[in-house]
């Protein structure tokens, strides 16, 4: 008792910046200092661990771990789920936890629980907050959680109760659950007037982790902002800013099964969850999240740095010039750039990456538009944010300098598209006399090309008063979608030149288009690609299968420069996008779709923005993103080629390819087919090239002279006289050499693409597909770089999941029901093992070993099975010794159960007849039966079971000998009567 008062004393002491704090907006002629969100964070923290013996675990990363539905880690429970799911490594610190509390930074911005667009709209979203929790897993449960709960707020923190409401779950008819009075007699019991204990239904008190698994009733407590002893129980979860949740518990009880069903869980927990930032509003006596010290020095920072007006709150019609919708903006997000950044989630192009990038852009954009402020601002307010969260979570001190150079590279960058973006939109609205609405071609232009998210071109033009046609945007979306989704050859036809197009342009002297401005890049000093713009003027436009002049705004055409840094597709790489901007004119951009070569021409598929003309000067931008992309696939291909052929031997044969952004496809002839140790191998050479960042060499040279290097990699095509020689650690005139080997020992191809100039940047590799559809052709899909390293995360969470099951299913079940749940949870496993992109020979080596554990549950549920179908058929040999005719029902969980009943007293009782039901809870009704061998043909068991299933409305199938069927009935004596009565009527 002594040493739980002093820990209580503890706390208190942490909480006090005076001789006594308290909370201003309770005790309002008290005007002592407000508590600090680092004292209220580390309060939170302490009571759990020295009042209640709480281990205090770290924040998990914001990406999350072996979880490829979530893009952000979103809640507290997230790192828990394996412990929730019942899936823990048995040998890990996880599976060890009993009592746990932690602050977890999570960010909800893109996928389901998404706050992106809301933010700056109000005082109270964000896309990054902290999450205080604590949790049971299998240890406390209501009483107690409720309990710490009200001694936190009412003691610790000095809440007045008077200002409090509990909710607790009402129960709900269809799904036959009682209202959970359990937790409202444990908030009545701790003080709580009736008055502020308040019964809600399922969406708003019952809370579940998905479609299935652990669910169970919550309790939330709300708090009052204005007191003054009235009652407000009215205002609880009716959205009213007065009235708002601070802290949701949760208890896991239930299970949601794939019926719907919902079933005890064999351990209870406890999962709450209670948001800082609105806590902080509470104990500092604010109405906003923003007037809290969490953000209150960042606010104070960007206006130090802008000069313009302060922070003032406001909202809606009253913040007219959106000045602090952007404060807003730019705080929220700047602390959520900082927190990504710093777990290694950097700004990209898809998934969580590409959030990031939309969310950095989103903030850059309204510092420069809204609060002018100066290039490079957005990073430096990274030091702020450091400052405030650092001792919390010390990777930002860490990486400090990191974040700041991401986010001021990714700024730049942008800002330079802004500008362009502000002038098209402002020549744009000149253009447009008197209209009120902004040509949708030119939106999704911007949007397409220079990354504008749609949102921000809607703002900035709601700024000018414009208006835009959402339901035309809509549609080019659709059109982009639907483009991007037909197949190559179909894209390409309507740009593809004919032959009698060919032999116009060279009748006409139209040279062939010089494309070796592609191959124009870099490594700069800083390690990043730089790609140099090309300078070009348009010999030719091409439309509707024809040449023109001059091609009007909002049309589709093909572009023939004399010069071009455009990759076209071909040799199995996806072509470049980009766009084009007038050399005369700076803001008329001309997006860049696709790009295609026929006869040495290239076509630049364009969509034109504004009068295009043969003759007009350009200048052209590939999209770098896409393009290093691409490359680093590419090379990888080459290297997945060579370790073929180092791991097969010279037996193989390609096939084909096929490079994107995304992904890889390889396809290759094989003697045999690719082994799991194979891949293991192949993945193997593949990653030592890597680890070793060898040079790539790349130079032209006589093909004769190249067919001649042995060992090389080639086609079976028509190739130039000059061609491109590709090769990898070692340079090409080595290679070329009289006499030379190296091209069978490393990788040397004659290739047309794009490559990188060091390996090192692939980062890591992974074949996440082989099969042979054919046989003797094998076709391989591989990943690299980051998503190379997501589908290693996620094997190795699939793996502890399966050697927690195989432990569990080698212990076994006692029970028929317990075996008959391990082998369900052997086939979900599966099923998601297989669904789920893992390294192949993993997914492999996972599925060996479930289809071995599906056989030993089954066969532990079928002994089970044939052990309680011997008691069954025991019990009823008692009852009817050597009768002829044997009909009854007894209670059985399956079917097969049943039938083994049925068999096994046939067999005890030679010459029997034997039928026997079993109702279910559900209302259905099981039918098994055997009929004795010299009763054929005359009473046929299948003839039997449908006429006993017609009669309850049910189905029935089998042979003469035995049949099987179920049906539903309220009159389950009619039919045991109905049954015998047609026994006898054959016998």
């Amino acid at each position: 008792m002594a040493a739980a008062v002093a820990g209580k004393a503890s706390v208190r002491r942490l909480l006090r910046v005076s001789p006594g704090w308290y909370c201003t907006s309770c005790q309002g002629a008290r005007s002592v200092a407000s508590p600090s969100s680092a004292r209220v964070r580390q309060a939170f923290l302490q009571f759990f661990k020295e009042r209640h013996g709480h281990q205090v675990v770290p924040s998990a990363p914001v990406r999350p771990r072996g979880d490829p539905g979530l893009l952000f880690v979103n809640a507290g429970m997230n790192q828990f789920k394996p412990i929730f799911l019942g899936s823990a490594d048995p040998r890990s610190e996880l599976a060890s936890y009993r009592r746990v509390v932690n602050s977890q930074k999570c960010v909800r911005a893109g996928g389901k629980h998404n706050d992106l667009e809301d933010v700056g709209r109000d005082v109270y979203h964000h896309t990054f907050f902290e999450m205080l929790g604590n949790w049971s897993f299998g240890d406390y449960f209501k009483e107690e959680a409720c309990s710490m709960a009200w001694e936190l707020l009412t003691q610790v923190y000095e809440i007045p109760k008077d200002r409090l409401y509990v909710t607790y779950f009402g129960g709900d008819a269809s799904l036959s659950l009682s209202a959970d009075e359990e937790s409202r007699e444990i908030w009545l019991s701790l003080g709580v007037p009736p008055s502020h204990v308040l019964p809600f239904q399922l969406k708003d008190n019952f809370w579940e982790m998905g479609d299935t698994g652990p669910c169970g009733p919550c309790t939330e407590i709300h708090y009052d902002h204005v007191g003054r002893g009235r009652n407000v129980a009215a205002l609880v979860n009716q959205g009213n800013p007065e009235v708002v949740e601070i802290w949701n518990l949760v208890f896991m009880q239930y299970s949601r099964e794939a019926d719907g069903s919902l079933q005890q869980l064999p351990e209870q927990h406890v999962d709450t969850g209670m948001g800082l930032e609105r806590l902080m509003t509470i104990l500092q006596n604010k109405r906003s999240n923003y007037d809290t010290d969490l953000f209150t020095p960042i606010l104070d920072a960007i206006h130090k740095g802008c000069g313009g007006p302060r922070y003032q709150g406001l909202v809606g019609e009253a913040d007219p010039r959106s000045v602090d919708t952007a404060y807003r903006v730019v705080a929220d997000h700047v602390r959520t750039l900082s927190i990504c950044i710093a777990d290694g989630v950097y700004p990209g192009m898809s998934g969580a990456e590409l959030v990031l990038r939309q969310i950095l852009r989103r903030a850059v954009r309204f510092c420069s538009e809204v609060l002018h402020a100066p290039p490079g601002f957005l990073a430096s307010l990274v030091p702020v944010v450091v400052e405030i969260l650092g001792d919390a979570y010390p990777e930002l001190r860490k990486d400090t300098d990191t974040i700041m150079n991401i986010i001021s590279e990714h700024e730049d960058a942008f800002l330079s598209s802004l500008l362009r973006g502000r002038r098209i939109i402002n020549r744009t609205l000149q253009q447009m006399d008197h209209s009120k609405v902004f040509p949708v071609e030119v939106a999704w232009s911007l949007h397409s090309n220079l990354g504008f998210p749609l949102d921000l071109v809607g703002l900035m033009l709601k700024e000018k008063g414009v208006q835009l046609d959402v339901a035309a945007l809509d549609h080019l979306a659709r059109e982009d979608a639907e483009r991007k989704s037909q197949p190559q050859q179909e894209q390409r036809a309507g740009m593809h030149l004919d032959l009698h197009s060919l032999a116009k342009l060279r009748q006409d002297g139209v040279p062939a288009t010089d494309d070796t401005p592609k191959y124009a890049y870099e490594l700069g000093q800083d390690g990043r690609y730089v790609f140099r713009p090309c300078q070009a003027t348009v010999l030719m436009l091409y439309r509707d299968g024809s040449f023109q002049k001059e091609v009007g705004r909002g049309q589709q055409c093909g572009v023939l420069l004399d010069r071009t840094c455009f990759y076209a597709e071909q040799g199995g790489q996806a072509p470049d996008q980009g766009y084009m901007l007038h050399a005369a004119q700076q803001d008329m951009l001309f997006p860049v779709v696709s790009v295609q070569v026929s006869g040495g021409y290239v076509v630049h598929e364009v969509i034109v923005s504004e009068t295009l003309k043969v003759g007009d000067q350009v200048q052209l931008f590939v999209d770098e993103a896409q393009r290093l992309a691409c490359m680093t696939n590419h090379t990888a291909t080459h290297l997945l080629n060579f370790a073929l052929r180092q791991v097969l031997g010279d037996g193989t044969e390609q096939r084909g390819s096929h490079v994107t952004a995304e992904y890889l496809r390889f396809s290759i002839s094989t003697k045999a087919p690719i082994t799991t140790q194979q891949l293991l191998d192949i993945e193997s050479v593949i990653q030592e090239v890597i680890k070793r960042n060898e040079v790539v060499y790349t130079r032209e040279a006589p093909i004769k002279l190249a067919s001649a290097v042995q060992g090389l990699r080639k086609l079976n095509e028509v190739y130039p006289d000059q061609v491109r020689v590709v090769s990898v650690g070692v340079p090409v005139e080595r290679v070329l050499a009289v006499k030379s080997k190296d091209a069978a020992s490393s990788s040397v191809e004659l290739c047309c693409g794009t490559h990188l100039l060091q390996t090192g940047i692939i980062q890591d590799f992974t074949i996440i597909s082989e099969r042979q559809l054919v046989k003797g052709i094998s076709h391989i899909v591989a990943v690299t770089g980051e998503q190379a390293k997501q589908a290693r995360e996620a094997g190795q969470t699939l793996a502890k999941e399966v050697d927690s099951l195989t432990v569990r299913v080698k212990l076994g079940g006692t029970v028929i029901e317990e075996a008959q749940r391990l082998s369900k949870e052997v086939g979900q496993l599966t099923i998601i093992v297989d669904s789920t992109t893992v390294p192949q020979w993993q997914k492999r080596e996972l599925q060996t070993t479930l289809k071995t554990l599906q056989r030993t549950a089954n066969t532990a549920v079928r002994k089970l099975e044939i052990k309680l179908a011997a008691e069954k058929a025991d019990d009823l040999l008692a009852k009817y010794s050597n009768q002829p005719v044997i009909i009854d029902t007894i209670p059985v969980e399956s079917p097969s159960v049943l039938m083994k009943v049925v068999n096994q007293l046939c067999d005890k009782v030679p010459g029997s007849s034997v039928m026997l039901l079993s109702p279910q809870a559900s209302g259905q009704v099981f039918c098994a039966c055997q009929v004795s061998k010299s009763s054929l043909p005359v009473f046929s068991a299948a003839d039997w079971a449908l006429a006993v299933c017609t009669q309850m409305g049910g189905k029935a199938g089998g042979s003469g000998v035995v049949a099987k069927g179920s049906g539903t009935t309220s009159d389950l004596q009619g039919v045991l009567t109905a049954a015998l009565e047609y026994a006898k009527s054959k016998l």
